[in-house]
């Protein structure tokens, strides 16, 4: 059978109303030099949903379990693990996916802006996706992420946060933000 090009048809984009495109989005941000830009994303498992948020300069792993990718469940997980980072929270940046059509609930709520990669273009979010390709070793796909401990979950991020990056120096997420070494954290 041949293939049948899709036309007019934008992945989530026509769910989601007045989205920002990315190319609208101040061109500081490709530059990684300003902390507060965050990048999007979920995680499927056979029984629940993992959102997750990556902050662009940090490298920092933000996660948290969701039972379905209903718009309303996504925003609440979004708003609570941003809250805290309220203040440095300037843009974030989602994929097309209907869930993310509460966008605008969340940028009132931290002040902040949002922006939509391009469709089928996932390389406009690259430290999300590989962000999500380091979590998949610890949960593959098929995996019942629904039955998880909230410690499994929390160990995992955890463990990806204490992770050395050569970007930042071969200093991890953790370190970078906090500006003091493993030892000095972890009180060893």
């Amino acid at each position: 059978k041949r293939y049948k090009k899709r036309k007019g048809i934008e992945a989530g984009a026509r769910l989601i109303p007045n989205r920002t495109d990315i190319d609208e989005r101040s061109k500081d941000v490709d530059l990684k030099v300003e902390i507060g830009h965050w990048e999007a994303d979920t995680i499927y498992g056979q029984d629940g949903y993992l959102v997750t948020l990556t902050e662009r300069v940090s490298k920092l792993l933000l996660t948290v379990r969701v039972k379905n990718k209903t718009k309303k469940l996504v925003t609440r997980a979004i708003k609570k693990m941003l809250m805290p980072y309220r203040d440095i929270c300037k843009t974030i940046t989602f994929d097309n996916g209907g869930e993310f059509a509460g966008h605008e609930e969340v940028a009132r709520a931290l002040d902040c802006k949002t922006y939509f990669a391009k469709p089928y273009c996932s390389w406009q979010r690259g430290l999300n996706e590989n962000t999500n390709g380091l979590l998949r070793r610890f949960f593959p796909k098929g995996m019942k992420i629904g039955s998880l401990p909230k410690k499994v979950i929390e160990a995992a991020r955890l463990s990806i946060n204490m992770r050395p990056r050569k970007t930042l120096d071969y200093l991890s997420p953790l370190e970078f933000l906090s500006g003091k070494r493993v030892s000095v954290i972890m009180g060893i």
